[in-house]
Order: structure tokens, then C-alpha cells, then sequence
């Protein structure tokens, strides 16, 4: 009897036979067979297999208010209707006989392999949601060799995140990647730190978020009258950066930790200062940063090609979930004409609205690298904490992997237009 924590085995503690583990180790459909092997023993999942039943679950057992801050979005929610609707226009048309019994879903994303086509989107305050916070989801991306985007609204510091990825690793460190609300010039003493720190803590790549230079309406929040961060849930990089603490105590006259909301308000101040930066200005960052630069929240082809003039190395396709506007398109649609634009100047990724492995697989045949899931994991962590993100990651990559096999593909990187086809819906 064995047990499989490797990055394509099965889930923590499971316990398959010894000869079934060898032939199903190295594919993440294993998964699939350990719950079943687990069911002989009237071991039932951690959580459902159903992506359409984690939001229920996480509702279940979490705070009202938090689990709203998790799911809701900008307006009346027509955003984040249409991110599903853009999914559903879509449908793959399977081939047969391809022999396609070896599979692969290996990518490979600014020079470095990745097991999968999948990504942790950036998600802040995840201590609200549960206790394991942003550890515990690094964890789960860890033993699964996932790459991990961490927020800049985060709970934890980038240095026990990196440090938990890390010890989850059987492959050494982790993928990983800074999402940054960029502060303006007034404070780029405090950008410079925190590029510092990020460099030191093993993060490789900056995602520059473009859509969110300011708070969009949220309905649920506000009625509420809720936001994480005024309570110091979302303040752990600013609170713990040795240059941010400076120039607050130098304002105020006492430390940010004696007063959590003056923190609070001065860190927002400082990464959402109600202005947009101009596309010149990224020639500064990638003076300062050594490492890639992505940016996030490109819905138009034009802006990529404006992107791509700037110097990006990556351009992910988001509308933030539907978190910041209402009334857009679904951030799919946008996919494939932004993909076309940049061709291969840049690495093309995706965000918003996948929930499934067939969603993946339309993403990645539309133009996308790969993807990023973000509300899956966050209801997964809410569920159930470190064991129900990673369970629910284990889920999508089972649910992918098979859903290729069937559809007669081999390789993920062999995704390609026209293997779907777009109805009228």
C-alpha cells in the first residue's frame, strides 16, 4: 500500500494498491481512480466532484459576508453571467481513433515547463475564506507543480506563501508570480521594496493588473457594508514592507499596527490611487524588475498590440472575473482576436470564468497558453480548506486530461480553433 503526493499522483492519504498505483501515477486522471478505489471502502471525496456544487459547498459552512465577497461581482452581475455564456457558445467536435493513449499537458510558458495548462489566479484576502489562507492554497499548488500568482490584497506575506509552495514541492521551488496593483510615482520607493522582496522570495514574473485602479461597485459588499481590507484582512504586504512602515510612521507618528484602519486607509491610498498608469511608464518596471512582466485585464486587440509595443512578455485575457465592471463581454470572447493580434510576440494566457476541464480546453484551442482559476479554488479553500483547494484542483485536471482522451487530442499544445465550433445562442 502506498500513498501519492507527487505532482500527478492522487490525493494526500489516499490509499491505492500498490500494482493499480504504479499504472496511474503519472496521469492526473488517477484521481478518478483513487476515489473509485476509495469507494470499495465506503471513502467518499473530501468535497463533490461536481464544479457546479463547490459554490454551494463553500456557502454552506462559510460567513455570509465573506462568501458573498467571494462570489459577488460589479454591478447586477452581467458580467459574470456572460463569462459563462461565452463558455457555452462554444462546443469542441471529438475526433476518434487517434491514438491518443499517451497524453500530455504539459506546457511551456515563458521558457519554463509547466505540468499543466492551469495557474493560480490571484485572489486576495484568502484568510477570510479560511484559516489555511494563502498557504494553504500555495500548498495544494505545490504538491500538484501548479504555479501560483500571488495578490497584492493578500493575507499572508509573499514570504510564508513562498515558503509554504515550496515545502509542498516534491520538484524544488515553485512557479510563482507577484500580481501587482501598481502604486503611482509618488511611491515608487515603495514599488522598489516590494519588487526587492518578491526577487528575494523567488517570485519570477510581476502581473500588472490594468482594471483596477480604483473599487467598482459590488453590490453585496456594499449592502453589507463590508470591505476586508478596512479591517486589516488584506494588508499583509503593505503591513510587513520595511518602506511602507517608514513613510507611515514618518506621516503619522506610530506604527501601522497600533492603527489598522489608518493602515488600511493609507495602504489603499498607495496601490488604488484613482489613476491609471500610462503604457510608457512600464519601461520604468522593467528597468526595476529583472524578471518577465505580464499585464492583466485585456479585452480589446488593440490594447495587446499596444502591450506588446511596451516591451510585455505576457498578456492575460480578463475582465477580473466580473468583479470590476458590469455590462461587458464575456472575457472568451475577446480570446481569440486578441490572440491573433499578438501572434507570437507575446505569451497569450486566459482568466475569468473557467470552472471546468472542458472550459480549458476551448480556452487553450482559442489561442491561450493557459488558463487561471480563481473562484473554483477560492470555494474549494472555503469548503474545506488546503484539502478542498487542492481537491478541487486535482478535479479540473482529471476532468481536462479525460476530457482530451475522449475528444481524441493528445497533446493540450495540439489545441486549435478548429476543433470547436460556435453556435448562436
Amino acid at each position: 500500500m502506498e500513498s501519492n503526493n507527487g505532482p500527478n499522483g492522487v490525493a494526500n492519504g489516499t490509499k491505492v494498491p500498490e500494482a493499480d498505483a504504479r499504472s496511474h501515477r503519472k496521469t492526473f486522471s488517477a484521481y478518478q481512480h483513487a476515489i473509485y478505489m476509495n469507494g470499495v471502502q465506503g471513502v467518499l471525496p473530501p468535497l463533490t466532484t461536481d464544479p457546479n456544487g463547490w459554490e454551494a459547498a463553500a456557502k454552506a459552512v462559510m460567513e455570509p459576508r465573506d462568501f458573498d465577497y467571494a462570489k459577488g461581482g460589479a454591478g447586477a452581475g452581467e458580467t459574470i453571467r456572460k463569462n459563462r455564456e461565452a463558455f457555452q457558445k462554444w462546443s469542441i467536435v471529438p475526433r476518434m481513433v487517434r491514438g491518443n493513449t499517451e497524453r500530455s499537458l504539459k506546457v511551456t510558458v515563458l521558457g519554463q515547463e509547466w505540468p499543466s495548462p492551469v495557474a493560480i489566479a490571484p485572489v486576495g484576502v484568502n484568510k477570510i475564506f479560511h484559516p489555511d489562507g494563502e498557504s494553504g492554497v500555495a500548498r495544494a499548488a505545490g504538491a500538484l507543480g501548479i504555479p501560483y500568482v500571488l495578490s497584492t490584497f493578500a493575507s499572508e506575506d509573499p514570504e510564508t506563501v513562498a515558503a509554504a509552495q515550496d515545502s509542498a514541492s516534491s520538484s524544488g521551488p515553485g512557479v510563482r508570480w507577484l500580481q501587482l496593483y501598481w502604486p503611482q510615482s509618488v511611491d515608487q520607493d515603495v514599488t522598489r521594496s516590494i519588487l526587492r522582496r518578491a526577487k528575494a522570495a523567488g517570485y519570477t514574473a510581476l502581473v500588472i493588473t490594468l482594471d483596477i485602479f480604483s473599487m467598482s461597485w459590488r453590490p453585496l459588499d456594499l449592502d453589507n457594508a463590508y470591505l476586508p481590507l478596512y479591517k486589516g484582512a488584506s494588508t499583509a504586504l503593505g503591513f510587513t514592507d520595511p518602506v511602507f512602515r517608514r513613510k507611515f510612521r514618518e506621516r503619522f507618528g506610530h506604527e501601522v499596527d497600533e492603527d489598522v484602519l489608518k493602515g488600511a486607509l493609507e495602504w489603499e491610498n498607495t496601490i488604488f490611487p484613482d489613476m491609471a498608469h500610462s503604457w510608457h511608464e512600464l519601461a520604468w518596471l522593467k528597468q526595476e524588475w529583472d524578471g518577465k512582466v505580464l499585464v492583466k485585464g485585456i479585452q480589446h486587440p488593440t490594447d495587446a498590440e499596444l502591450a506588446v509595443q511596451a516591451g510585455v512578455d505576457g498578456i492575460i485575457v480578463s475582465n477580473h472575473g466580473g468583479r470590476q465592471y458590469d455590462g461587458a463581454q464575456g472575457s472568451l470572447e475577446a480570446l481569440h482576436e486578441v490572440a491573433l493580434a499578438v501572434g507570437d510576440r507575446a505569451e497569450v494566457l486566459f482568466d475569468s470564468g473557467v470552472r471546468t476541464g472542458a472550459d480549458i480546453t476551448k480556452a487553450l484551442a482559442l489561442g491561450a497558453k493557459a488558463v487561471f482559476v480563481g473562484r473554483p479554488v477560492v470555494y474549494g479553500l472555503g469548503a474545506r480548506g488546503e484539502e478542498g483547494a487542492l481537491h478541487v484542483l486535482r478535479c479540473l485536471l482529471a476532468d481536462l486530461e479525460i476530457n482530451l482522451a475522449i475528444t481524441g487530442v493528445r497533446n493540450v499544445t495540439d489545441l486549435v480553433p478548429d476543433m470547436l465550433r460556435k453556435s448562436n445562442l
